[in-house]
């Protein structure tokens, strides 16, 4: 076991993908569907003998750089290993073609949960495999994210310079104590130097057996609680592993087609706050200092949002509702102010399921649904080390505290912030990385609009798909255009842009920096 784990990182996630290719092989052999099991067990022996194949050729190989290795592993996991991950869907499939595969894998494992497929033209164990790759993509970004990211201060974690606590070693050579004493973050400069000084594979091994318990026991109990609120078993599975990796991916096409109503909605919003702060998973908030949850700035912000946006929406559908002489319907109110909380949740942590009351509120007012609303929540997204994508609550908060110390200043030029230096260090350094990555963000939008454009679509479509794409919510294209949009009507180029885009949203700009960064190729 000792000798898997030291070799590549890439190599083993092939491993761990081949294997994972029985699950699906299993269940259709559970349900008698023999075409969907050899399309997943003959490609699953295939691929465990390559892998043992480059394991062997690669096993005395170490990397001279692991910050960069790892780096490029993460990179090569959702550029290279959609590509395996497609065969068995393009044989068990027999209408699509290979491209059309590769691309739904990519969509999976980046969590966008984008499809190419109505529900009823997948076989179950076919669905079963998109949620399963959704589900260990965003564990991968999980145990990335705080084993590799967190240490080299990206991800999010540039903004407080916290990631080098627990015992790692400060970016940039310093301890984490200094890191975090208001001074500029050396690992923005040098993102390398953090992994050179530990064992990087170790704090892999130590983190990933630390959070699959919590991961996949949560993911059993939320399977469990919807079992027993009326869902089938595949709905129920799918939808828990869609919730937990934030991936959004069903085999109905949403909570409409599932059976397990008010219920289900209520159940899979208590597991989606898991993806608001770090802080709500023991396995991952352990790593740094303990502090109580009300005083953790990416749950309260993303609280506040559930209450503020909720209820200019409610407010919203509450006129239109007057002019139609409907106000006095207080079964739909009610139902039009549950949708607008759980919908809001569940566009900010990137899943983008639609709650049934969400649909009602539109019968109920006679108004169209805000989709520049939902945009918004996609962009700010979830909590840093979370399966959430997006632009990250922590980012958004660091900005807020930054703008607010301006405005006090304004009113009292010679007064003191306070707060300590933590809190002056991420209304200082902290927000000024944050504004360069909106920025950098934004620039990304911008490409990609100006690339999708390029390939004959309109100016909205582009600004939808792109958002979708690079916040990792591929429900948002259903919702937040005038008209429903479909991915499979799109061309093959554009295609290509959009995944593009959406590994660029998993992954985020300042990591591929990073990888430009000249000293990570210094030998």
């Amino acid at each position: 076991m000792g000798k898997i784990l030291e070799l590549p990182l890439l190599v083993i996630l092939m491993g761990v993908a081949a294997l994972a290719m029985l699950v699906p092989a299993l269940h259709a052999w559970a349900i008698r569907d023999w075409h969907v099991a050899r399309a997943f067990l003959f490609p699953a022996v295939l691929f465990l003998v390559l892998t043992a194949l480059i394991g062997i050729a690669s096993a005395a190989r170490r990397p001279e750089n692991p910050a960069r290795s790892h780096l490029l592993a993460m990179l090569g996991t959702f550029v290279l290993l959609p590509l395996m991950l497609a065969v068995p869907l393009n044989e068990a499939v027999r209408d699509t073609g290979y491209f059309s595969a590769w691309w739904e894998m990519v969509s999976s494992l980046t969590t966008t949960g984008a499809t190419l497929f109505d529900p009823g033209r997948l076989p179950p164990s076919v669905h079963l495999w998109r949620a399963l790759v959704g589900w260990l993509g965003g564990f991968f970004m999980l145990v990335a994210g705080v084993a590799v990211l967190a240490p080299m201060n990206l991800g999010g974690f540039e903004v407080t310079g916290d990631g080098g606590i627990a015992g790692a070693a400060a970016p940039g050579g310093g301890s984490a104590r200094t890191a975090g004493r208001g001074q500029p973050g050396p690992a923005v400069r040098r993102p390398g130097r953090a992994l050179r000084s530990s064992q990087t594979g170790d704090r892999l091994v130590r983190h990933t057996l630390a959070l699959m318990p919590v991961y996949g026991s949560l993911t059993l109990a939320l399977w469990s609680a919807l079992l027993i609120a009326g869902d089938s078993a595949l709905v129920a599975a799918c939808h828990a592993m869609a919730v937990m990796s934030t991936s959004g991916i069903s085999p109905v096409g949403g909570l409409a087609g599932d059976s397990s109503g008010f219920a289900g909605e209520a159940l899979i919003f208590m597991f989606l706050l898991f993806a608001l702060s770090r802080h709500m998973m023991p396995a991952v908030g352990n790593r740094w200092s303990p502090a109580p949850l009300v005083r953790d700035p990416e749950l309260g912000m993303g609280l506040a949002l559930m209450v503020a946006v909720p209820t200019v929406l409610f407010l919203r559908h509450w006129i239109g509702a007057v002019e139609v002489n409907d106000v006095e319907d207080i079964p739909a109110a009610a139902a039009a102010a549950w949708g607008a909380v759980f919908t809001v949740l569940s566009f900010l942590t990137t899943t983008g399921f639609e709650s049934a009351g969400w649909v009602d509120a539109r019968f109920w007012s006679g108004l169209p649904t805000p989709g520049l609303v939902l945009a918004g929540l996609a962009i700010i997204g979830g909590g840093v080390a979370t399966t959430a994508g997006g632009v990250k609550l922590l980012r958004v908060y660091a900005l807020y505290r930054h703008g607010e110390r301006e405005l006090q200043k304004l009113v009292h030029p010679n007064s003191i912030g306070g707060g300590g230096a933590a809190a002056r260090r991420m209304r200082r350094q902290g927000a000024q990385v944050a504004w360069v990555f909106f920025a950098l963000f934004a620039m990304s939008i911008a490409v990609t609009m100006l690339a999708l454009t390029l390939t004959g679509l309109g100016f909205s479509p582009a600004t939808v798909l792109t958002i979708a794409a690079l916040s990792n919510t591929g429900p948002l294209a259903a919702v937040a255009a005038e008209a429903p949009l479909a991915w499979s009507a799109l061309g093959e180029a554009a295609k290509v842009i959009l995944a593009a885009a959406m590994v660029l949203g998993r992954l985020e700009t300042l990591a591929i920096i990073a990888l430009l960064n000249p000293e990570m190729w210094r030998g």
